[in-house]
């Protein structure tokens, strides 16, 4: 008998909940003893406090919009409980643009920036761009967007400003700092295919030297890479500068690939460390060029893969580092997608160098060669002295 009562029991709950959700009851609605059992306290607080906010707020609001925005809230207080700048959470829109920059594509004007306290410092125009059509040099600064200040916004915010759809327009101010006038500049935008990787033979300390620029860590962008180098090898260079200033990095697994166009199979790149993901050892996969002298660009912009390639030269090939300390970044993500369309990028665990430092504790890798490129001359002081240096080895 206790069994039959047991079992109408089930029969009843089960018809209640589905006819709840036909009717489209909400959870907050259910009766005390059953809300206990089938909804956790926080989801059932945030679905009360949700529909409260729905029937009570003085304008209409979108369940949504609440959603959204209780998302924004749960990751904004993840980072400043754990001291942690890199979680984030992508709407539709943003993790679609976020994409962009992963594939190396992108809708907006063609510059290459990093934030300061007045806005964004150009740090390259992209040859063929409308930047470029419009007059931008590198140094300038963009100080405002459809007229409001951009001073101490973030630069995700600010760039997420700067692009939109191709065709459509966007007016920027852009302060001189030689002048310290600014003037406005209204630019169609236009798809933007990065020029991630360019190469060149250079003339320094008599001898023949390679320079390869590193614009970020997309996806297959070890391929182009690889076929830079050999081109240069084919051209007699006796060293290489690779440069990876204002490089935010990108993908760990092009980091580890491009890692291995210099280094021999079996080198450790990087290690990591993750409390849901295990640790892991990341190692070069071979096929690498014959071994040249390297030196390594860095400034405050290099971050993540950049940093972690630039690490493991150092360890691994004896690389000289030349400029200012990286950014530090030790710590890695996953992108997480959401029911909603956008995802969640989460950071998982830690990394650590080949010789076993984790950046963000040491402040990013530090330079053997102190240099800092000074905008107002024209000059690329830090290049020239990466140069320099490279030029002292390969003698």
């Amino acid at each position: 008998m206790r069994g039959w009562g047991t079992a109408a029991l089930g029969v009843a709950i089960v018809v209640f909940l589905c006819a709840g959700a036909w009717l489209g009851g909400h959870p907050a609605s259910l009766p005390e003893p059953l809300r206990e059992v089938f909804v956790d306290d926080s989801a059932g607080l945030t679905a009360e406090a949700t529909e409260l906010i729905e029937d009570n707020y003085y304008r209409a609001v979108g369940g949504a919009e609440l959603a959204d925005a209780s998302l924004r809230g749960m990751v904004r207080g993840l980072r400043r409980a754990n001291e942690d700048r890199f979680s984030e959470y992508f709407s539709p829109r943003q993790l679609e643009r976020f994409e962009e920059a992963i594939s190396g594509r992108f809708s907006g004007i063609g510059l290459s920036v990093s934030q300061v306290p007045r806005g964004l410092r150009v740090d390259r125009v992209f040859a063929g761009s409308p930047a470029r059509e419009a007059g931008i040099a590198v140094g300038e600064l963009v100080v405002s967007v459809e007229g409001r200040s951009i001073a101490g916004e973030s630069s995700r915010r600010s760039t997420e400003r700067i692009k939109g759809p191709e065709g459509t327009e966007v007016t920027i101010g852009v302060r001189d700092p030689k002048t310290d006038g600014t003037r406005q500049l209204t630019i169609e935008r236009a798809q933007i295919a990065l020029p991630i990787v360019t190469s060149r033979v250079v003339e320094a300390g008599g001898e023949r030297l390679g320079y390869v620029r590193m614009a970020g860590f997309t996806e297959g962008v070890h391929g182009p890479l690889r076929e830079a180098v050999a081109k240069l090898r084919r051209r007699g260079i006796e060293g290489l500068v690779l440069d990876l200033r204002a490089n935010g990095g990108g993908l760990l697994e092009e980091a580890v690939l491009s890692a291995s166009v210099f280094l021999p199979e079996g080198e450790v790149v990087v290690r990591t460390e993750s409390r849901t993901q295990g640790d892991a050892v990341y190692e070069t996969v071979g096929d690498n060029l014959p071994a040249l002298p390297i030196a390594v660009l860095i400034d405050r912009g290099t971050a993540s893969a950049a940093e972690i390639l630039a690490a493991a030269l150092a360890d691994n090939a004896g690389a000289v580092v030349v400029g200012t300390r990286s950014f530090g970044k030790g710590v890695f993500q996953q992108e997480v997608g959401l029911s909603n369309g956008g995802a969640l990028k989460l950071t998982v665990g830690e990394y650590f160098t080949p010789g076993g430092v984790n950046l963000a504790r040491s402040r990013g890798v530090h330079p053997d060669v102190r240099a800092r490129d000074l905008p107002a001359t024209g000059r690329d002081e830090a290049r020239q002295r990466a140069l320099k240096a490279l030029a002292a080895r390969t003698r």
